[in-house]
């Protein structure tokens, strides 16, 4: 018997790359249900068909629920019933979050927040947030904006009895191939005939699959204890590096254009 046997789980911002995968991976075991949570309905739509044309004899345990983290409202409306909780809810681009970084705080910080307090209020056993390697030492608004979930993640963890609602929280590097990568752009780039696009080639990134952003989910869940900031041991590479490694595998020799650094982004170079 499996730990989330006839059990609830709900995914905010569960439309996303890692939603997906968390789909694809749990609707063919015995979990009673999955709920995603967001705010985009299109989306929603959109997985809807793609998982009842995929999975149509699993499709019915996907609940969608519209709603935003930032109203905790919504985010209680669709709390009713639910084991546990993946948080993956977030303003994660580095650019929009530095020209907007109020917008970043309502979201990373206010609703994760709101999500906390729903989900103890309603007795949720166990939720996992997801945060980013960009929250350690952090120079922009995103990183600094998922510095203060951390801090929120950690604080509420103490106002709760551990036995009564588990929170922990995983620090992700880039996630290969996941919405927002570089990696579709620059496949999407060599079919079009355009040069890939690079900013900084000595810039320095830690780099994971998206299979493993979720294995490090679900080593959160099962083996963190509240208040854990788990992160897991990654490779990394430069920037230039990863783009040789994709030109060699879909278009060897393929043309390298440096266009420098976007708005907040760190270059990290090795020593």
């Amino acid at each position: 018997m499996s730990l989330f046997k006839d059990k609830t789980l709900m995914i905010t911002g569960g439309t996303g790359s890692f939603g997906n995968v968390v789909l694809q991976r749990f609707l063919k075991t015995d979990i009673g249900e999955i709920r995603i949570l967001s705010r985009d309905e299109k989306k929603q739509d959109d997985m809807r068909h793609e998982f009842q044309a995929k999975m149509p004899e699993v499709a019915e345990k996907i609940k969608f629920y519209i709603g935003d983290v930032r109203d905790l409202a919504s985010v209680k409306n669709a709390m009713y019933g639910v084991d546990y909780i993946f948080h993956a809810a977030a303003l994660k681009q580095v650019p929009s979050c530095e020209f907007f970084p109020i917008e970043a705080v309502k979201t990373n910080v206010f609703g994760t927040e709101n999500v906390l307090t729903a989900a103890i209020e309603a007795g949720v056993k166990n939720i996992v947030c997801l945060s980013t390697d960009k929250a350690a030492y952090p120079v922009n608004a995103m990183g600094t904006s998922k510095a203060m979930m951390e801090k929120v993640i950690v604080a509420k963890s103490r106002t709760v009895s551990p036995e009564k609602t588990k929170i922990c929280c995983t620090r992700y590097g880039n996630v290969m191939c996941s919405r927002g990568s570089v990696i579709p752009l620059w496949i999407e780039q060599i079919k079009a005939g355009n040069p890939i696009t690079i900013t900084e080639p000595s810039m320095t990134r830690f780099v994971m699959s998206l299979d493993e952003a979720v294995d490090l989910v679900l080593f959160a869940f099962e083996h963190g204890v509240s208040g854990d900031i788990l992160v897991q041991k990654a490779p990394a590479c430069t920037i230039e590096v990863l783009a040789q490694a994709v030109t060699s595998l879909f278009a060897p020799n393929h043309e390298i254009k440096v266009i420098g650094i976007r708005h907040g982004e760190r270059c990290m170079r090795p020593y």
